[in-house]
């Protein structure tokens, strides 16, 4: 059986530095073998190492045939269309969830990857992508969905690098057309 291969990748090296020392503030003596990894798991965004292990060997298994990607649903961006005005700003907070997430998944392409933001430039952001005047709305939701991490203290705020439902790509492309991408 061939031997497994852990490579350990964090996409923000400053995020791992805090996770690792807030982690190890809580405990009353130096970790062993087993927390130490545990803390490293959890900063990776895995419940344990045995979560990440198990993403791993899943991953490198051989032969296995790749994972069919969902299709868009066109009807469900269309009406999520709706929501843009015609330089892409949101117009109103949908009340149905299903939009409410693809407006958040608009907002959060939009955010600059690998850069960290102070809340007053986060609300910045907000501000110019809508109109209905609640950007901490948008920011709580952003951060509630897992799509942006703020520090405890409301300092910082990155985005989330995560894997876009297939709607994403589809109403991008139908602002761009519609010259607001």
């Amino acid at each position: 059986m061939p031997r497994l291969q852990l490579a350990y990748e964090v996409a923000d090296i400053s995020a791992l530095a805090r996770s690792l020392r807030d982690g190890l503030g809580k405990l009353e003596r130096m970790p062993g073998h087993v927390e130490l990894l545990n803390l490293l798991a959890r900063a990776a965004g895995f419940r344990n190492f045995q979560h990440y292990r198990a993403d791993v060997e899943f991953r490198q298994r051989p032969g296995d045939p790749p994972l069919p990607q969902p299709a868009p649903d066109h009807a469900r961006c269309a009406k999520a269309m709706r929501l843009f005005d015609g330089d892409g700003r949101i117009v109103r907070w949908p009340t149905r969830r299903n939009q409410q997430l693809l407006c958040l998944w608009v907002l959060w392409s939009r955010i600059p990857a690998r850069e960290v933001f102070a809340e007053r430039q986060v609300n910045d952001l907000m501000n110019r992508w809508h109109h209905f005047g609640d950007y901490a709305l948008l920011r709580r939701e952003l951060i509630g969905l897992g799509l942006m991490r703020r520090t405890p203290d409301g300092r910082e705020y990155a985005r989330i690098e995560q894997k876009p439902p297939p709607e994403l790509g589809v109403l991008l492309a139908r602002l761009r057309e519609r010259g607001a991408g």
